[in-house]
């Protein structure tokens, strides 16, 4: 198995503490602080282990602190309630002794019922479309020094976005973009709960910087954090296949701005829905 996967699979393997309480690693993506999509991922690890034959069916999260990469993350599950259809879990990720994120989840026995489901966006295979590193690669001039830490680490998912980034263009673009991504090599498991948690994962990547796109250069000069996240899981699905994310952004005031997003299989099935609102702070523009 390729590496980044494997030390992805490692990340949400949690040590268990007690009977509710579980301790997790974690890894420097390139960004300043632990990667929010990681912490949503063990956390639903963490609530999945208390629930037993329910599949999670949506998740609402808070970051309340930055997490620190050089410390692990201790997750407590309160077992709220165990009904005869749902199950719900709370759960508080804690660093220094402080909180740094709490996460809702809803669990639910499989059923049937009545389906509709919004089209899939007419986009271009994935295979006409370049991968972001290779495209990092050959083109580096494009990439500010702010952007390359980032770069410059593994990840264990490849992207390939219908829009390359041009971080150092200030034209202003509609809020919408589309992303194939997938797993950079096959799961062993096609177990649906290590699934949705590598979903939540990466669901945190190419949502809040939607937002940024109608704000040319005000965007190059944003103070920019995750402030909640939600998903909700409607179908099954494999993250080693191609999955195309859609966003889009409704509205930014007060400083956040409101993201939304759409996950499809290739085959057009809509598998889950995201929304999140981040921080959007401009800061001071540098003096001449």
């Amino acid at each position: 198995m390729d590496q980044r996967l494997a030390d992805l699979l490692h990340l949400m393997e949690l040590e268990q503490l007690e009977v509710n309480l579980f301790r997790g690693e974690s890894r420097d993506i390139g960004s300043p602080q632990v990667f929010g999509g990681q912490v949503l991922g063990q956390a639903l690890v963490a609530a999945s282990r208390t629930v037993v034959d329910r599949q999670c069916h949506s998740l609402h999260a808070y970051f309340l602190r930055p997490g620190d990469f050089s410390a692990p993350i201790v997750y407590n599950v309160d077992r709220s309630r165990d009904g005869k259809s749902f199950t719900s879990r709370r759960v508080v990720a804690i660093q220094h002794g402080e909180q740094i994120f709490h996460m809702s989840a809803s669990f639910q026995v499989e059923e049937v019922g009545v389906e509709h489901e919004a089209p899939m966006p007419a986009v271009e295979a994935p295979e006409l479309i370049p991968d972001l590193d290779a495209y990092a690669k050959q083109c580096p001039e494009a990439i500010p020094p702010f952007a390359q830490r980032f770069f410059d680490k593994p990840r264990p998912f490849e992207f390939r976005p219908l829009q390359l980034p041009n971080f150092l263009d200030p034209t202003p673009r509609p809020p919408r973009k589309a992303v194939w991504f997938k797993a950079v090599d096959v799961i062993p498991s096609a177990d649906p709960v290590l699934q949705r948690c590598l979903l939540a994962y990466v669901s945190d990547y190419n949502l809040l910087d939607t937002a940024v796109m109608p704000h040319g250069a005000d965007g190059l000069r944003m103070q920019m954090a995750s402030i909640d996240h939600a998903v909700w899981f409607h179908r099954p699905f494999r993250v080693d296949e191609w999955m195309l994310y859609a966003t889009d952004s409704p509205s930014a005031s007060g400083a956040r701005g409101l993201s939304r997003g759409s996950i499809y299989t290739r085959d057009g099935r809509l598998v889950a829905s995201t929304a999140q609102e981040g921080l959007m702070r401009v800061r001071e523009a540098p003096k001449p």
